[in-house]
């Protein structure tokens, strides 16, 4: 095995005869002093599709000021050489086959975009403050879709920033334009347990037509479930408490490890989202709505432009979906009027729209 650098530009690595291993699953919550104080670590990747060791990275550097060294090792890909640097990984355990060649081409790569940067102050991976927003908000307005998504994944937030995504009627259109910039770009997904068939298979499909690398599945606590839902009927007495303990418990944990999620929430979509922004503020994370502006036909375009794959269930009339109980076709009065029709409530409780003057 050779340590690969990942940071060309740093001291090498401490002389250690072996480098303790940390689990890329673990919680950084779970880390001790212990560890904490080590000067070197090395988190250990079960596959290359498991994206919690870049969040614990992340997490080490950012959130609990970790300034050791960090190897990363494992089951990973060459394309992820610049993911793993910008969430703060100081070398790459490859084997010293066939797959080392890819590997240093990979950090040259990356060598040569730092070189190109050196002398631009980097975007700290923090969510702006004040009425930052608000600036945000009319520059992303004065670029294109493509344009934002290269700017926020690549330069403003890389390593702290996910795409939230319902795997629904649209989601391929903002899952496509992330992937076009970074495949491992991490998504996250609620299975709420409760979703359409359908939606689980569309799901497997996109991600395998897309390549996407980074997709983390989300799902309600099983002792959660016991306690408030056993007979899984909760939906029928009590929409709200079921979305609470399916959709907004689980995904809170997840989504609080990074700045900014990337919805797929659109204008046209009606009610609250009739004056949505590019960029709010949730609480201290922000949400990035980069198809806000988006018509029916521009994401109709989109679909036709790059041969995307529909929903199954979009020929049948539904064109947004949530759980299986409480969606409905959609009607005359909009895209979402098949969701909790009839029991005044537009929203799950994920988003809180936050209503801005639209300019």
């Amino acid at each position: 095995m050779t340590a690969l650098l990942l940071r060309p530009e740093g001291a090498p690595a401490p002389k250690l005869p072996t480098l303790p291993q940390v689990p890329g699953d673990t919680l950084w919550s779970a880390l001790g002093p212990e560890t904490l104080g080590a000067p070197a670590l090395e988190i250990a990747f079960p596959s290359f599709k498991d994206g919690r060791g870049f969040t614990l990275a992340r997490e080490l550097r950012d959130r609990l000021g970790y300034r050791g060294w960090l190897r990363a090792s494992g089951d990973l890909l060459p394309d992820q050489a610049t993911h793993l640097r910008d969430v703060g990984f100081d070398d790459v355990l490859v084997s010293e086959d066939h797959t080392l060649p890819a590997w240093e081409r990979a950090a040259q790569r990356f060598k040569r975009r730092l070189q190109r940067i050196a002398a631009e102050p980097s975007p700290r991976a923090v969510a702006p403050l004040g009425d930052s927003v608000q600036a945000l908000n009319d520059h992303f307005a004065a670029l294109s879709t493509e344009a934002l998504f290269e700017e926020s994944l690549r330069r403003r937030w890389p390593g702290a920033i996910a795409v939230l995504s319902s795997f629904g009627a649209e989601a391929a259109v903002t899952l496509h334009l992330a992937a076009q910039v970074d495949r491992f770009t991490p998504v996250l997904f609620l299975d709420t347990g409760k979703l359409f068939p359908e939606t689980l298979a569309y799901q497997r499909a996109l991600v395998q037509r897309l390549g996407l690398g980074n997709v983390r599945v989300i799902k309600p606590a099983p002792a959660a479930l016991a306690a408030v839902d056993p007979q899984g009927d909760l939906w029928t007495r009590d929409c709200n408490a079921c979305c609470a303990l399916r959709k907004v418990e689980p995904l809170t944990p997840e989504a609080e490890a990074f700045s900014v999620l990337i919805t797929g929430r659109k204008r046209v979509h009606g009610d609250d989202r009739e004056r949505l922004p590019i960029l709010e503020r949730q609480g201290t994370q922000l949400r990035l709505n980069p198809l806000a502006a988006w018509s029916e036909a521009e994401v109709e375009a989109y679909f036709e432009r790059f041969d995307l794959p529909r929903h199954p269930l979009w020929a049948q009339g539904y064109r947004s979906l949530g759980c299986a109980p409480c969606t409905a076709p959609a009607g005359a009065a909009g895209p979402r009027s098949g969701r909790w029709a009839g029991q005044g409530k537009t929203e799950c409780g994920i988003h809180r729209p936050q209503v801005v003057t639209v300019r």
